[in-house]
């Protein structure tokens, strides 16, 4: 019998629960994948007991992967590995796994930022990643349940280099029903995706406002418009190529959110938690500077920021 393909789900919450269990769903008696999920150990305990609960507007399930852990002696070595953990506990996460990884584990970070790949190479070196990002509405509501909106649950990968196994990667998603896009020029879309949540994230949580009240105070969207010109400059010096019309696309898409919508750095900040601004914010202002791109609104706002974050 040929060696089974592993592929690990690091972070069993919005992202990972609702596209590792797909995964798992599917290929839960499958003789030649297994899905396993990486996870704190009290997830991991009610996942071992009940399942991950998904709820979509049409139907809730319950699914199991092979195997549930957060201990990397069970995980064992790994083909792939999905990582959906917030950017803040990246490091920490694969540090403690680092024994799941070997020359030839393929690494997909799916985090609202854009620099994943810096972190993870900044400490595995020689690791193996790809480039990755999700649009879906959903969210954790309780270890091991998931509530999904069901407009949207697109999954963007792919990589620099050319690499046999992302086809092979594209099979086993796409055979699982999920909604997978293998791009061709994976930078762009990673970077249309974060212009878009590095707006509203930083906007949301600097004004404590959601989207709603947001658009229709002129001086707030004129202020949202200060910074998309801020980060599609900083985007244009590194050279990434992003659409004529970004600006009017990423304010189409926001106009298109529910009016209560807030980011999730917004809620983290409101409920004293860690938020992702050192990726959504300073990484903007990081960047700005060393590609001589001056960010003066986002600067303003990561100082007032970083004076409300705890951490």
């Amino acid at each position: 019998m040929s060696k089974k393909t592993k592929i690990g789900i690091l972070g069993i919450g919005a992202v990972g629960g609702y596209f590792g269990g797909l995964l798992a769903e599917k290929y839960f008696n499958s003789e030649k994948i297994e899905i396993i999920f990486i996870a704190r150990e009290n997830s991991s305990k009610i996942i071992k007991e009940k399942g991950l609960k998904i709820i979509t507007p049409s139907e809730e399930k319950i699914v199991f992967p092979h195997l549930v852990s957060h201990n990397a002696e069970d995980v064992g070595q790994l083909d792939y590995l999905i990582c959906c953990v917030k950017s803040y506990d990246l490091e920490e996460s694969l540090v403690q796994i680092k024994n799941c990884i070997h020359q030839n584990t393929i690494i997909l970070p799916l985090l609202n930022g854009v620099n994943a790949k810096e972190i993870i190479h900044s400490f595995l070196p020689s690791a193996t990643v790809w480039d990755g990002c999700v649009y879906i509405i959903s969210r954790l509501t309780e270890p091991g349940v998931v509530s999904e909106g069901g407009k949207i649950h697109s999954f963007y990968f792919g990589s620099e280099n050319t690499d046999e196994r992302l086809n092979e990667f594209y099979s086993i998603l796409i055979n699982a029903g999920i909604d997978i896009h293998l791009s061709e020029n994976i930078s762009q879309t990673i970077w249309e995706k974060f212009v878009f949540i590095s707006v509203v994230a930083t906007l949301t949580s600097y004004l404590n406002l959601p989207i709603g009240p947001i658009l229709e105070n002129e001086d707030h969207r004129k202020l949202a418009h200060k910074l998309l010109l801020e980060i599609t400059a900083v985007a244009k010096a590194k050279k990434i190529d992003l659409p004529n019309t970004i600006i009017e696309k990423t304010f189409a898409t926001m106009e298109r959110m529910p009016f209560e919508t807030t980011s999730s750095m917004h809620s983290d900040f409101k409920n004293g938690k860690k938020t992702e601004y050192h990726s959504l914010t300073e990484y903007v202002v990081k960047l700005g500077k060393e590609l001589n791109i001056k960010t003066p609104e986002y600067e303003i706002i990561l100082e007032a920021l970083k004076a409300t974050s705890s951490r």
